[in-house]
């Protein structure tokens, strides 16, 4: 008896000695071996964090305007403990440059403690206009500490560095007017090699993107250079109405060499950052949500993205996509003339397109206030009827699609732009910020799509795959329904881009 409560009491000790051990294991756990070197992360919350790893080699000197290249391999291990440089960019309110050209960095939200098995990775591309923004300003915490998730966020290129065509200038610039969109790929080509080493899936990457992320991400889908570096994608207010025609890039380009005083683009390899910033700034004034953006240059994309899904197909992927219900109030309590849009605003937002939006808000003054009017056909042409024509065009390719409208403003006031970033990226300490239930419902659904699941609930309602017959969108509201839509509203006449210059 005596032998046996030993023996037992030794087991005993011995596994906790091994649980305490496994633990300090796993907190100390911060450092990851990856194709370029070892690197550090520190320990954060629920999470083990990378921040600021590099996934291409700095753009600057000889590689300025070039697409990304492979990172050159380090010897140290890299202590990842700071947020990388922003990409360069103009604040408007302060009059100033701000961030690098060496930006390509991205963070690692890695949980600390999940079940066995390889887990599920989110990538997020920010928003801004493709002028403005950061990986670092959404909180990756969000899904990593409690959900299981490995979340990632990065920096890319933004506004003339990330999307200025320089095709037809030099043959050794001719993916130019795509760099932000290939710097997107990059990092997910650098998450493929190496998710691995952190727990993480490479055959369950998902793709997420808000504003001009959203449109990056749609136009990742119309990219061949990035099929088989994801699996899914989260398109939130976005759609491919970015993609411009390389007349309307070479004519914005136009306009900064303008802006600079200069005649010739090869000038612009000379230039200083902020000089390059500041008339980008110039150029896009209040009104530029599409003078920066992919480029339709034969190459990285090609072709009408519409036509293309038509005739190349692509692999099935799970797709989740919304926009919020009044879209454009966000741009019109910026630029305050667009609530009694002319032709002169109108042509400052859309180019040579505002003439069918200008007919459209006409129209629309038949039955609605001015206010009205504007707040309905703008949401339209800015987003709503983006979203759904790439809604349609992936459910018939075949990809399993589930739709949302956010029409929720806990304050009272209307859903617009944005609105829907605090309930997707809920986190506990922000409760005050929003209705913690629907927030609860809504990040829940976002998880369950990320982890792969067919079945995704907004509370105990299935969420239906989105049809061109019977239309079934989930409206998040304080209590969110589903609705069929009878009707969704399309102009055949207006391009699958937004901004054009002919």
């Amino acid at each position: 008896m005596r032998s046996e409560k030993k023996c037992g009491l030794t087991k005993f000790a011995l596994l906790g000695i091994s649980l305490i051990f496994s633990h300090s294991l796993n907190a100390q756990n911060t450092v990851v071996k990856t194709s370029d070197g070892y690197i550090k992360g520190v320990a954060e919350n629920q999470s083990i964090v990378f921040k600021g790893v590099p996934y291409a080699q700095p753009p600057v000197g000889n590689l300025r305007f070039k697409a990304p290249q492979n990172h050159a391999p380090w010897t140290d291990t890299l202590l990842c403990d700071k947020f990388g440089s922003i990409s360069a960019q103009y604040v408007g309110a302060q009059k100033k440059v701000i961030g690098s050209e060496d930006c390509l960095s991205l963070n690692i939200y890695q949980p600390a403690n999940h079940p066995a098995g390889k887990m599920p990775v989110l990538v997020w591309i920010h928003g801004g206009g493709m002028t403005n923004g950061a990986g670092k300003g959404n909180n990756g915490h969000a899904f990593s500490d409690n959900d299981g998730i490995i979340t990632i966020t990065i920096n890319y290129r933004l506004g003339a560095f990330g999307f200025t065509y320089l095709g037809d200038v030099n043959k050794a610039y001719a993916t130019s007017g795509n760099n932000g969109l290939l710097d997107c790929i990059m990092a997910l080509k650098w998450i493929k090699q190496n998710i691995i080493a952190f727990d993480g899936d490479p055959s369950k990457v998902t793709v997420m993107g808000q504003s001009a992320g959203a449109k990056l991400v749609s136009a990742i889908y119309v990219s061949p250079a990035a099929k088989g570096y994801y699996s899914q994608l989260i398109i939130e207010s976005g759609g491919v109405q970015c993609i411009r025609d390389s007349s309307t890039a070479k004519s914005i380009r136009k306009r900064m060499l303008d802006s600079l005083s200069v005649n010739n683009a090869s000038n612009l390899f000379g230039l200083s950052t902020e000089k390059i910033i500041e008339a980008e700034g110039k150029v896009i004034s209040r009104q530029g949500t599409n003078y920066f953006g992919p480029v339709n240059d034969g190459l990285i994309i090609t072709g009408d993205p519409y036509q293309y899904i038509n005739e190349h197909g692509s692999p099935k992927v799970r797709v989740l996509i919304g926009t919020t219900k009044y879209e454009s109030l966000l741009f019109m309590w910026g630029d305050k003339r667009l609530y009694r849009p002319d032709s002169i605003v109108l042509k400052g937002w859309f180019g040579d397109n505002f003439k069918q939006i200008l007919a459209a808000y006409q129209m629309a003054l038949t039955h609605n206030t001015p206010d009205s009017a504007a707040i309905k056909v703008l949401t339209q042409y800015m987003y709503q009827m983006h979203s759904y024509r790439f809604a349609a065009e992936l459910a018939q390719d075949g990809n399993p699609v589930w739709k949302y409208r956010f029409d929720y403003n806990k304050n009272g006031g209307s859903a617009t732009h944005g609105g829907e970033l605090s309930y997707v990226w809920y986190m506990p300490e922000h409760a005050k910020q929003v209705d913690s239930l629907l927030a609860l419902q809504v990040h829940s659904a976002w998880v369950s799509f990320i982890k792969g699941e067919d079945n995704i609930k907004i509370g105990d309602q299935l969420w239906p795959n989105y049809n061109t017959e019977t239309r079934p969108v989930f409206v998040l509201d304080k209590s969110p329904y589903i609705n069929n839509l009878k009707h969704v509203y399309n102009d055949p006449s207006f391009p699958s881009g937004c901004f054009l210059l002919k």
